[in-house]
């Protein structure tokens, strides 16, 4: 069939005896049906089910690379994600999703800022902090991330958006600095939207259902 030597021996009494032979080059797959009336060149899926392992050669490396490419990723994942919990539960980092465009174009709404606490990086000209936004009457109005652009920890930081004409009025203290932004990840924080999260759960599911029946095609 492919070149291959083949003896074949049986018994003379074993007239109902069936064969089927398959032989294979690792590039080309043929298979004989052989009975005591003769043989026949068949399709070997039509008369057995091969095992799982036994996959098209062709398709194996790339099959396998991406199979190794996509544990590697979900591990590094896997590991940020735990080195993260276990900063921030060390109060040591700290994550905020931006929601104004005051910080246009070096952050923009929906990014994510990671933070790290004054006492181990600290707040200087230039740096973006995330502070305690105060009214007059000490009342707390939320958190704020800005750029410094004068001060100092003794007399209070001069604090103002990319965006904004003018710097913000108050004036944080080191106190009421919350972090120094370190890292910055795009976009991502759009994701993390109820409906966004529950359209990709949806996607994730119908690829997961796509794949199962190419697989069982298979």
């Amino acid at each position: 069939m492919l070149g291959a030597p083949l003896e074949w021996y049986h018994s003379k009494g074993s007239r109902d005896a069936v064969a089927l032979i398959t032989v294979s080059d690792g590039e080309e797959e043929r298979s004989a049906l052989i009975t005591s009336k003769g043989f026949v060149m068949v399709a070997s899926k039509d008369y057995v089910v091969a095992p799982k392992e036994r996959l098209d050669p062709k398709k194996q490396p790339v099959r396998m690379w991406a199979t190794r490419v996509a544990k590697i990723c979900a591990f590094a994942i896997i590991g940020l994600l735990a080195a993260f919990a276990a900063l921030n539960a060390a109060n040591i980092v700290d994550s905020r999703v931006v929601l104004t465009g005051s910080m246009i174009p070096a952050v923009n709404p929906g990014d994510i800022l990671i933070t790290v606490k004054p006492s181990l990086v600290a707040p200087q000209v230039g740096k973006i902090v995330v502070y305690t936004g105060k009214k007059f009457d000490g009342t707390v109005v939320g958190s704020f991330a800005h750029r410094i652009i004068d001060g100092d920890a003794k007399t209070g930081f001069s604090v103002k958006g990319d965006a904004n004409p003018d710097p913000d009025t108050q004036k944080p203290t080191l106190d009421e600095i919350e972090g120094v932004v370190f890292f910055r990840v795009p976009f991502l924080g759009r994701l993390l939207q109820p409906q966004v999260l529950m359209l990709l759960l949806l996607i994730g599911f119908g690829i997961s259902l796509v794949w199962s029946a190419l697989r069982d095609d298979e």
